[in-house]
């Protein structure tokens, strides 16, 4: 496979103090960091300009939107780049962008479908390509490794684990760290997190999180929610269920209706006592303990350090596709490290540990009973209870690397860098004449 270039064999080619950059977000998530990016680097240079996708708030930080993330919900699906008009003209117009502006940089913010397409079209006019959080290429589609290796300069990985695989197959890559670990823990007292959502705070809480897409919150809400019920009894427990942005919370109140209506009239009621809270993390500092659906939340879990465990659910034809294509490198995983059921960790947590600390309930083992035997040993102070509470502390630390600087300011300072490279030591050099 081919690699990249070395920083010395960069082209240089002229550039300005103050340079246009590129940048590509098609997500939330992405759209965030973009926005923090453009502010950071505002700092350093500022008469910088930016252009290209993202979301509103990389516009509120002075992104000039060739194409706007919002339009483009679909755009990361590959069938639909190549066949879609509207969605591929989209990308048409970002690739004219880059061939009339010529930036200086370009920065891709996960996004995988698209950016590392757009990274072909800047790599071919020798645009340096920072690439801020990976898609995870040690899990599955390893045959877009060579894709990075031809194409991206500098990767910034945001798990420990990362920086090694790519180093180990000739791309350039820097564990900058978790933006989420960076965060300041909620400040909002338990009693004041009480009153506002009208819960007793005697009572212990216990956090579901069942993901923040519909689909999965259908296949995943109503074992958890039956999970708390179970634990209810006996016990003075109350139920908090964030909402995340992306799901209406009227449809979510009828999905804890649909649940709480009795079958009928000789069924047993069921416990009223969920509460719907707007914020996961709030929700995660004060709970007991969590359940959690497999994605960004249990590193959000992982951060505040909730005990917490795993719980997924799909379509058996996706998990039966999944089990077939996702393998881990052995430096991340060891290929036959399978749990009683044959399959691979999928919890974050467990990868950046490199160990089970966190229970995994996947599939068939995802079941409301099975769910309240692995969180109860957690409401209560048992040792189970103590020794997860330290492995999450560990994995905390394992995403902050040692360094003065944010995950943002540790990219902004790899983009300045690669600006101050492609500049000539003593004038600059007409790209024509390289």
């Amino acid at each position: 496979m081919q690699s990249p270039p070395e920083k010395s064999t960069l082209v240089r080619i002229e550039t300005t103090p103050n340079p246009s950059i590129f940048l590509s977000a098609g997500e939330a998530s992405g759209d965030h960091y973009g926005a923090q990016l453009i502010a950071e680097l505002r700092t350093r240079m500022p008469q910088l300009t930016a252009f290209g996708l993202g979301g509103k708030e990389m516009e509120a930080a002075g992104q000039d939107r060739i194409v706007r993330a919002e339009d483009v919900a679909h755009m990361g699906i590959t069938e639909v780049l190549r066949h879609a008009p509207r969605v591929y003209g989209s990308y048409r117009r970002l690739v004219a962008s880059i061939k009339k502006r010529r930036p200086d940089i370009a920065i891709l913010i996960d996004f995988p479908d698209v950016n590392l397409r757009l990274a072909r079209e800047l790599k071919k006019l020798n645009i340096p390509v920072v690439y801020f959080v990976s898609p995870q290429l040690w899990a599955w589609k390893r045959k877009r490794l060579r894709w990075v290796q031809q194409r991206v300069t500098r990767m910034m990985v945001i798990f420990p684990f990362e920086a090694p695989f790519y180093r180990n197959r000739g791309v350039e890559a820097d564990f900058v760290g978790h933006p989420l670990a960076y965060l300041p823990t909620p400040t909002i007292s338990r009693e004041d997190y009480a009153a506002k959502y009208r819960l007793d705070p005697a009572k212990r809480w216990i956090a579901l999180l069942p993901g923040s897409r519909y689909k999965e919150i259908k296949l995943n809400l109503s074992a958890m929610l039956e999970a708390g019920d179970n634990l209810s009894i006996g016990r003075d427990i109350e139920i908090l269920l964030p909402v995340a942005s992306t799901i209406s919370d009227e449809w979510m109140k009828s999905q804890i209706k649909f649940w709480t209506d009795p079958i009928d009239r000789n069924s047993p009621p069921r416990r009223e006592n969920i509460h719907l809270v707007s914020d996961a993390r709030e929700a995660l500092h004060h709970a007991r303990a969590s359940v959690v659906a497999s994605g960004t939340a249990t590193v959000q879990a992982s951060v505040i350090g909730n005990p917490f465990l795993v719980a997924y659910r799909v379509s058996p034809l996706t998990f039966a596709a999944a089990k077939r294509l996702v393998q881990y490198p052995p430096e991340i995983w060891p290929a036959g490290d399978l749990d009683p059921h044959g399959n691979l960790p999928i919890g974050m947590v467990n990868l950046i540990a490199g160990r089970r600390i966190v229970p995994e309930l996947i599939q068939q083992q995802f079941t409301a009973a099975n769910v309240a035997a692995a969180l109860r040993p957690l409401l209560d102070d048992t040792p189970e209870r103590a020794r997860m509470i330290a492995d999450l502390a560990e994995v905390r630390r394992r995403l902050t690397p040692d360094s003065a600087l944010t995950p943002i300011q540790r990219v902004a300072e790899a983009v300045e860098s690669l600006h101050r490279q492609r500049a000539a030591p003593e004038g600059r050099i007409p790209a024509a004449s390289v």
